[in-house]
């Protein structure tokens, strides 16, 4: 049984670990989960990935209980098939697709899961980043692109978002180097406003292009929405389609904060990572950490930044996978396994 310790890297190691355990069909122990945390151990959204993935490999699972700080998972066999799941909290879609993800992408056949729970939240990647920057840099790898229906945004406290999801599976990830971003071909967006006034979603929206045009990206297109949602909520997410690339960045609203100010920062934040001429932002490098690393050769890549999140992801990645990346300033580059179904 593989030991991981989860004081390093709070969630992030928990969720990697879990998908790779699943995936692979090796027994893991990890303690110390969330140790350094305000309200240390599981949390409802951890459970329910955990859970899931318990359903989907017939594991035996330990210690899964609300702000346990150790559990055993052991993977007996894959059971993957299409469901509901409700998060039952407004927990990040966005986090537990990233604990299920590498597991349905190796699945028999086609999935289709209908997730209900938070599409935008604190510390998570908002649902419009996975849809139009995570997963079309993971296309690049060879993933087919999963159909997406977001059918309600879901902010906290009460959640009750819903998204549908379709994976087509793949037999085997290809290499990639992305080690430019290329050219930036067009900018474009989305500003979410839910149970609020239309007004909101303009001056996020707005707070966000004058941002842009004042740092000579004049022609950013930002869709605004507004929506009916359990709790009042807003979101905007930004994305730029390069020659080699995709570059993304996201932001939600706060009580006393300007929506100008949210589009803004949403805005400098992705100004910062085109600047760094890097492939991939520093919200995507630890997200591609996995998948290169099940790909077939060598995989390198560019990166605006290693966060902690993305070092936890490289250290757990090598732990179950035997791997071993390079990492050269920003570069990093790894030998992935053929990881095949």
């Amino acid at each position: 049984m593989i030991t991981i310790d989860g004081s390093i890297g709070y969630g992030q190691v928990l969720r990697t670990s879990i998908a790779l355990s699943a995936l692979t069909l090796k027994p893991i122990k990890i303690i110390n989960i969330r140790k350094n945390r305000p309200k240390p151990g599981l949390q409802a959204q951890h459970l329910t990935g955990v859970k899931i993935a318990g359903e989907f490999t017939n594991a035996q699972v330990r210690g899964l209980e609300l702000h346990s700080t150790e559990i055993e998972f052991i993977p007996k066999s894959h059971n993957i098939r299409s469901r509901k799941i409700d998060i039952g909290t407004a927990g990040s879609i966005g986090l537990l697709l990233q604990t299920l993800s590498p597991l349905l992408i190796f699945a028999d056949n086609e999935i289709t899961l209908d997730i209900t729970g938070g599409t935008a939240g604190l510390g998570a990647p908002n649902i419009h980043y996975l849809e139009h920057v995570t997963f079309p840099i993971l296309n690049r790898l060879g993933l087919p692109l999963p159909r997406m229906e977001v059918i309600r945004e879901g902010f906290y406290s009460k959640g009750q978002g819903e998204v549908k999801i379709i994976f087509k599976p793949v037999k085997k990830l290809n290499p990639v180097k992305l080690t430019e971003r290329g050219k930036i071909n067009h900018i474009k967006g989305i500003s979410v406003v839910g149970s609020l006034p239309e007004d909101i979603a303009k001056r996020q929206a707005n707070g966000a292009k004058k941002a842009l045009v004042e740092n000579s990206f004049p022609d950013a297109q930002i869709e605004k929405r507004v929506v009916d949602t359990a709790s009042p909520g807003t979101s905007i997410t930004l994305w730029a389609d390069c020659g080699n690339s995709v570059i993304g960045s996201d932001n939600i609203g706060e009580i006393g904060k300007p929506a100008q100010k949210v589009g803004e920062e949403a805005s400098f934040e992705l100004i910062k990572s085109m600047e760094s001429n890097a492939a991939l932002d520093k919200w995507m490098a630890d997200q591609i950490i996995p998948f290169i690393a099940l790909a077939k050769g060598k995989s390198e890549i560019k990166v605006e930044e290693i966060t902690e999140h993305c070092r936890t992801n490289i250290a757990v990645t090598e732990k179950i996978l035997g791997v071993k990346f390079g990492m050269e300033g920003t570069m990093v580059s790894v030998d992935g396994i053929d990881f095949n179904r």
